[in-house]
Order: C-alpha cells, then sequence, then structure tokens
C-alpha cells in the first residue's frame, strides 16, 4: 500500500532517552541512521541523565524525578512513550502512523525510560504507546532500533528500496 506525505514537509524527531554513556557501538549504529534521515525528517538523542538510587528513593521517586526532565526535554511535542505493554506494529504500520505525524503539525518526542522505566504518568498522558518488543532489551539496542526503524519507515513513505516486502 503506497504511502502518501502529508502537506507539512518538515519533522523533527527526538529519542529521548534515560541514560548516558553508550557504548561506542550503539553511538556509531545510531549515528549511522540518523545521518540517512533526510532534511525533512531530522532525529536527534537527547540523553536524559538518570536519577541516582539512594537511600530512600524508591523506583517511583526515580522515576517522578526523571520524568520532569523528560517533560522539559518534549514541550508540546507529540509523546510517543516506549513500554513493553504499548501496541507492537509492523514496520509498515509504523510508516502510516510517521505520516501521519508529517501532517499533524507537531514535532515527535518518543520516550525510553531508565533502568525504572517510564514513570506511570508519563504513559497514562502519551499520544501513543509503542512496545518495539515484549523482551526486555537493553537501552543501547532500543536506541539502535528506533534509530532503523524510523530510517526504515520514512523508506517506505518515500519509495526507497531499503525496505522490502
Amino acid at each position: 500500500m503506497p504511502l502518501e506525505l502529508q502537506a507539512r514537509t518538515n519533522m523533527k524527531i527526538r529519542i529521548i532517552s534515560v541514560g548516558h554513556k553508550m557504548p561506542t557501538w550503539v553511538e556509531q549504529a545510531c549515528a549511522e541512521y540518523i545521518k540517512r534521515m533526510p532534511r525533512e525528517a531530522t532525529v536527534d538523542i537527547i540523553e536524559i541523565k538518570p536519577d541516582k538510587r539512594a537511600a530512600g528513593k524508591n523506583a517511583n521517586v526515580v522515576q517522578e524525578a526523571e520524568a520532569k526532565r523528560i517533560l522539559e526535554a518534549c514541550g508540546k511535542d507529540f509523546v510517543v512513550a516506549l513500554d513493553e505493554r504499548g501496541a507492537e506494529v509492523t514496520t509498515l504500520q509504523l510508516a502510516e502512523r510517521m505520516s501521519s505525524w508529517l501532517g499533524n503539525g507537531r514535532d515527535v518526542c518518543l520516550l525510553v525510560g531508565g533502568a525504572d522505566g517510564l514513570h506511570p504518568d508519563i504513559k497514562k498522558n502519551a499520544d501513543w504507546l509503542w512496545s518495539l518488543s515484549k523482551l526486555t532489551l537493553p537501552h543501547g539496542m532500543v536506541r539502535v532500533v528506533l534509530a532503523e526503524q524510523l530510517y526504515r519507515a520514512w523508506s517506505v513513505i518515500n519509495h526507497h528500496p531499503y525496505h522490502r516486502e
């Protein structure tokens, strides 16, 4: 099914990820897919420093502190929270979503939680809850999969031969 681009031609996509100091292979793989993205759909990775687990800080306290920094980075963007209980989609379905994102006039933030995950309020208020897999994936792998799938979805929308059915 061919996809058509909506009227809007530029969109910023931000992967907002709790965590830092990724291994070199993660940085290189993400950079490879990000550089393939066109000016019309740029992708940036924004790292949010994880909150430290100290005495008296349970998972909820940590998630709340991280949630504040995540939401500040999102602004008024369309929010996609990654969670294993979210919707699983095919690449073609992701391409359809990306095409609709282009038409809704807002930039997009893809949220990757820290070791304790995303705060429940972020997931509840997200515009879309997305699951890359039912498996628990390391943060670096999630970044790489996101970057690659965004490029793949863009290639589907633009009838580029990268994705083959």
